[in-house]
């Protein structure tokens, strides 16, 4: 049995130079001694918080209107501009994000809990394509998953759906109940400005964060929550949404929607910020969310078409352990079915990236390096493109373009390794009781070094976890 190669390639990011040692005593035990406490950046690697970014881009923006006013008359220059502002503005943060995650990475000595991480993230996915969150994406992992990926799923919940990278994606920011205090006061004074829910938030909450799609509710409950949500906002801007400190999670009383409300059937009377929290409270510990999230660590952990004995396993633990995520890891580790040496995962562009650079043992120099590999992979990091996130199933990366593209990535990185190092003894490091007798002939019979380090990473052991 493979159970060490198990526990750091299906679990883990990838083989480094000793870890198949180091999980050989007792794998499970090796995997549970990773799921207490924080998960902070490996590199010790120092980013701009998001106030600090939110707090650039209000200035850039500033400075984008002064542009504007002394370039009145030339309109198309104007809008040039106002790109050019904006990008310079968040280019910096989304670079210094992207290489900060790949070198956390390569370098972790938890990658079982690095790998929790990049879940978590994927599961409350934000997209960069959007411009007024490009470079914040990265902040949301950063900062309200990393510390809380070890805790309650309660505290994770709330600190992600209240963090501004989320606001701002799902334009929470701007929904305004119907009979909040601004919209009465515009009443009042005849001011003409649209004032109305947004649902994205609590929709994305329902269907993609808690419930999942077949959860139990209706259209009435996502209207219900969307009016309990109104108000949850970020602080530092103009007008109606000035006030609060900038880039920060502020409670815009003004904007919320007064009174009780009844959701999933439950009339909840708290006032304000309150009564969104009290729902995230009961979302947290519903059974429906149990499934969800059992079927998406499943799913990821051990096969696409998740098992259904391990899903109620995980799903029974989350629930007797009103969410505590240690509990839910160690029931998914204990689950016999993710430890068939034949189930193994097709790797998403990420997890070949991580996986080649750990073989190596080397972390990127230059965020262009990870730029360049994921655009041509088509896994642009922080960049899913929607809130449901990238797939996490071999149809959606396997097809003969994304092989093709493999294949292009591989032979550049086999350019470029180590003349050094023998590509068996990398084999040897990265794959152990997994590589084939057919992959390691191949290798033997390369014409040359980089020849055999390319037949190993499209190998099919490497190309799957």
């Amino acid at each position: 049995m493979v159970q060490s190669e198990i526990a750091v390639l299906r679990f883990g990011l990838g083989a480094r130079p000793g870890d198949l040692n180091a999980a050989a005593g007792d794998p499970r035990a090796w995997l549970r001694a990773q799921i207490h406490g924080g998960v902070a950046l490996a590199g010790n690697t120092v980013l701009a918080p998001s106030a600090q970014i939110f707090g650039d881009v209000l200035a850039a923006r500033e400075q984008r209107r002064k542009m504007q006013l002394e370039a009145a008359n030339e309109p198309a220059a104007d809008a040039k501009t106002d790109l050019n502002v904006l990008r310079d503005a968040y280019m910096p943060h989304y670079r210094a994000q992207v290489l900060a995650r790949a070198c956390s990475a390569a370098l972790t000595s938890r990658p079982f809990a690095e790998r929790l991480v990049h879940f978590w993230a994927n599961h409350f996915a934000v997209s960069a394509d959007k411009g007024a969150i490009y470079g914040l994406a990265g902040t949301l992992e950063n900062e309200a998953i990393r510390p809380r990926v070890n805790g309650r799923f309660i505290d994770l919940l709330t600190a992600v759906d209240q963090h501004p990278a989320m606001i701002a994606f799902l334009d929470n920011q701007y929904s305004v109940g119907a009979d909040s205090d601004a919209a009465r006061y515009a009443a009042r004074r005849n001011v003409k400005r649209e004032f109305g829910i947004n649902e994205n938030l609590a929709r994305e909450i329902l269907e993609l964060h808690t419930l999942g799609v077949n959860g139990g509710y209706t259209q009435t409950d996502v209207m219900a929550f969307a009016q309990i949500i109104t108000g949850w906002s970020i602080g530092g801007g103009k007008g109606r949404l000035a006030g609060g400190e900038t880039g920060c999670f502020y409670f815009r009383e003004n904007l919320h929607e007064p009174g009780a409300k009844i959701f999933l059937g439950k009339t909840y009377a708290q006032v304000g910020q309150a009564q969104g929290e009290a729902v995230l409270a009961d979302l947290a510990r519903h059974r429906s969310t149990a499934r969800f999230i059992a079927t998406k660590l499943a799913r990821h952990f051990i096969a696409d078409d998740p098992p259904q004995a391990a899903v109620e396993r995980i799903a029974r633990a989350f629930l007797k352990s009103d969410g505590d995520l240690p509990h839910v890891y160690a029931a998914l580790i204990d689950s016999h079915e993710a430890w068939n040496a034949d189930a193994r995962k097709f790797k998403t562009p990420e997890d070949l990236v991580f996986s080649t650079l750990r073989a190596f043992n080397a972390s990127p120099r230059e965020p262009e390096e990870v730029i360049r590999s994921f655009e041509l992979l088509g896994q642009r990091q922080y960049t899913p493109g929607s809130p449901a996130g990238w797939a996490d199933t071999a149809k959606s990366w396997d097809g003969s373009d994304a092989l093709m593209h493999r294949i292009l990535w591989t032979s550049r990185v086999a350019e470029h390794y180590d003349r050094g190092i023998d590509p068996l003894d990398i084999a040897a490091s990265s794959l152990g009781g997994y590589a084939r007798a057919e992959t390691l002939t191949a290798m033997r019979r390369a014409a040359s070094g980089a020849q055999a380090v390319t037949l190993l990473l499209m190998s099919p052991e490497f190309q799957r976890r």
